[in-house]
């Protein structure tokens, strides 16, 4: 009797191991729900939509983009890492999900081990605009103003501890200068009192702020990453605008459950990077001034873990805690 309880052990390993091809093969049998953590209109939510609509024609079933946002991106996340691990409820990753784990003292998923990395899909600048009438012309004009108005000027953001927020107070700590930080509910309403006059400046992804730059509702006064956007190509870096030390990207990523079975994450990542390096893709994410990158799973979480690394002094100079 004691021999039996290894046979029956490697019986089950071999059933597992034989039918995983074939659970990927059968994957999927019904529509994939893909949720955003932030609301309809900001950049997490253009990409996964751009994505998603094509990845529904990849995998011959409907792809239903669903917008969770709150908490700074949390209450979309957490729902995401607690989903089935089956492969039919995917989450967008931003700047904000690293972030989060050195922001919130008690965050009820953990950004490393409650998800299984795809690929990280694109990343993207973000930029420092002012409202249209503040009446600063570069960086250096707006860190004078600053500076003769402390604690007057005010900068917006998609919610505290967001890449937004944070960029806003590495700009702070790098320039001397005080500024006011104003959270919102998500960029949009954040745009609309920015453009309204209500508040002064705001880091933002270069996606949805491109279209109010051009149309000359907002001033653009730098772009963070170490080369100019090809959406906004007269707008310098803030390397050029005398901040050398100055860099972050927003990046957008997509996640599966930890646990999602590998044949699973692989089959998606090999759909969506296809999809991200289609021509017309490609050029449509370009145009709203995103890079595509399409890495590999192991990449994705190497990429995330380095992130959580990063911020982790900017969060710690500021004294961001929340719980």
């Amino acid at each position: 009797m004691k021999s039996v309880k290894p046979v029956v052990v490697a019986l089950f390993a071999i059933a597992t191991i034989l039918s995983a091809p074939s659970f990927a093969q059968d994957y999927p049998n019904k529509p994939i729900k893909v949720f955003v953590p932030f609301p309809a209109g900001q950049a997490s939510d253009t990409i996964a939509r751009v994505v998603g609509e094509r990845l529904a024609k990849s995998l011959g079933q409907p792809v239903v983009v669903e917008n969770k946002p709150g908490a700074g991106g949390n209450i979309g996340s957490d729902q995401g890492a607690k989903a089935p691990a089956d492969g039919y409820t995917l989450t967008v990753a931003t700047a904000a999900l690293p972030i989060s784990k050195n922001v919130y003292r008690k965050l009820p998923f953990d950004p490393e081990k409650d998800f299984a990395p795809i690929t990280l899909m694109t990343i993207t600048p973000l930029v420092l605009v002012t409202r249209a009438d503040l009446g600063v012309k570069d960086v250096a004009g707006l860190v004078d103003y600053a500076k003769k108005n402390p604690g007057k000027v005010t900068f917006a953001s998609s919610g505290t501890g967001t890449s937004h927020h944070l960029s806003g107070e590495l700009f702070k700590a790098l320039s001397g200068t005080d500024l006011l930080h104003v959270p919102y509910k998500g960029s949009p309403p954040a745009h609309v009192d920015l453009m309204g006059g209500s508040v002064d400046i705001m880091f933002d992804n270069i996606v949805p702020v491109s279209p109010h730059v051009k149309a000359g509702k907002l001033k653009a006064l730098a772009v963070t990453t170490k080369t100019r956007a090809s959406a906004l190509p007269d707008v310098p870096t803030m390397a050029e605008s005398g901040f050398g030390s100055f860099e972050a990207v927003a990046w957008f990523g997509m996640l599966a459950p930890a646990g999602t079975p590998q044949p699973i994450v692989d089959r998606l990542n090999k759909e969506i990077v296809a999809i991200l390096n289609t021509p017309d893709i490609k050029e449509k994410l370009a145009s709203l001034g995103a890079t595509v990158v399409g890495d590999k799973p192991e990449e994705f979480g190497k990429f995330m873990s380095a992130e959580i690394a990063k911020w982790a002094p900017v969060v710690k100079r500021a004294q961001i805690a929340l719980e």
